[in-house]
């Protein structure tokens, strides 16, 4: 090596060190890490998922109190895949001081993560009253939104009911006519295949069929039974706008996902997705989420309501303002608020009757002009999805079913205010 003039700081990665630091001493004393350690083993109550470990026999578990931790620490990371989880504890120095060094596998890591989904999304409620406590919950202006994130299915895998019913004809049709003729041709298929077998074996392309028509029969068998049960329970009375009497029987452009049933197709900003409806409700001093929600419907309007219902449960009290774009500008929803004695802004568009509640609210809106408390909304809770979809990285759900999506979006609006309380405390 040629001689240099500049002396270096000597490099040796195999020297040892006299008294080895503990892993906590490989990240700054402000890491996030120590924070999410206090957060779980102090102050957040784990009872319930604690009190499902009850067999002693059996190999040790990894800790719940770590995997805890671990999981909502990802979350804050913008790191949701379970492989790219148990990646990061054997590469990341900041995971090794949050599991001790312990390297949990992806399936541990998602094991875990189904087994206590509904426990870990009621996280959101304690995480949110150590917020109030530390002054980040005001309710004085509360904004409500609803983004469409993808599903994890595609809109290629659905069918209407409409299309339901010709193609299982024609699978049907084309099945059973396979089946007549192999019967015609029995003794020939016997001497051409041998006495090992029966010669009346589904060739690969009449069994994928098959399969695809037993899966378009049970969605088929699904929209049907939806339909019944909408027929038996009537019309929503909570539910705004023309309310046709339900008639038992599947619109013919209800659709169904073969990957993801409960998923639907909805218009999000760049087109149609097959996804799900997620709601926040924001408030507007420091950006927490007060109540959040998952629906699989395409509309935002029938969403209110549940979302003010769920700020009293989780506070205790109600917010004093609410802003909304007109998706939540029916007629009910501005009557809603005005039982509760929340001032409203709420935007409404041509679409919506003309009557006394709607009339009202525009003339307050263009009362307020540009210094309206609508502006409020935009900068409140849109900033909100921005950090989770863009700067966290969350797109698209990675389990299926409706309650399993939903405890998603609450472990992602746990971590929301999670960094949001370690901000401020920290």
């Amino acid at each position: 090596m040629p001689s240099m003039a500049k002396t270096f700081r000597e490099w040796n990665p195999e020297q040892s060190v006299m008294f080895p630091a503990t892993v906590l001493d490989l990240v700054e004393p402000g890491d996030l890490v120590h924070f999410m350690r206090n957060l779980v083993m102090e102050q957040l109550d784990l009872s319930e998922i604690l009190g499902q470990y009850q067999e002693e026999r059996g190999y040790p578990p990894m800790h719940p109190v770590m995997m805890t931790a671990l999981l909502l620490y990802s979350y804050c990371q913008g790191i949701y895949s379970s492989r790219r989880i148990a990646r990061a504890c054997k590469q990341r120095v900041d995971y090794m001081a949050l599991t001790g060094m312990q390297k949990p596998d992806f399936r541990t890591i998602n094991l875990f993560r189904q087994r206590h989904l509904k426990a870990l999304g009621g996280l959101f409620e304690q995480v949110l009253r150590l917020c109030q406590k530390a002054g980040l919950v005001k309710l004085g202006h509360v904004a409500l939104d609803g983004t469409r994130i993808q599903a994890n299915a595609s809109k290629l895998k659905s069918l209407t009911y409409k299309r339901m019913k010709r193609a299982e004809q024609e699978l049907a049709a084309e099945v059973q006519g396979w089946f007549e003729k192999a019967d015609r041709i029995d003794r020939e298929e016997d001497e051409r295949y041998g006495a090992d077998r029966r010669g009346d074996e589904l060739p690969d392309w009449v069994a994928d069929k098959q399969k695809r028509l037993e899966k378009i029969r049970q969605a088929k068998a699904e929209l049907e039974a939806e339909a019944r049960q909408k027929a038996a329970d009537g019309p929503d009375p909570n539910k705004t706008g023309h309310k046709p009497k339900p008639r038992g029987v599947p619109e013919e452009k209800a659709q169904k996902n073969f990957t993801d049933s409960e998923s639907r197709v909805m218009k999000a900003g760049d087109g149609f997705i097959q996804g799900y409806n997620a709601q926040a409700a924001v408030d507007a001093d420091h950006q927490v989420i007060v109540a959040e929600l998952v629906t699989n419907e395409g509309s935002d309007t029938h969403q209110m309501v549940p979302l003010l219902n769920q700020i009293r449960k989780n506070l205790g009290r109600q917010t004093r303002e609410v802003s909304a774009d007109s998706a939540y500008g029916a007629t009910l929803n501005l009557k809603r608020l005005r039982q509760r004695r929340i001032r409203g802004y709420v935007a409404t568009n041509p679409k919506h009757k003309n009557g006394g509640w709607v009339q009202q609210m525009r003339q307050r809106l263009s009362k307020g002009g540009h210094r309206s408390r609508y502006r409020l909304r935009k900068q409140t809770v849109e900033p909100v999805f921005g950090h989770i979809k863009f700067a966290r990285g969350f797109r698209q759900f990675l389990l299926r079913g409706i309650d399993k999506v939903g405890g998603e979006w609450s472990l992602l609006c746990t971590a929301h205010n999670v960094l949001k309380l370690a901000a401020a405390t920290g």
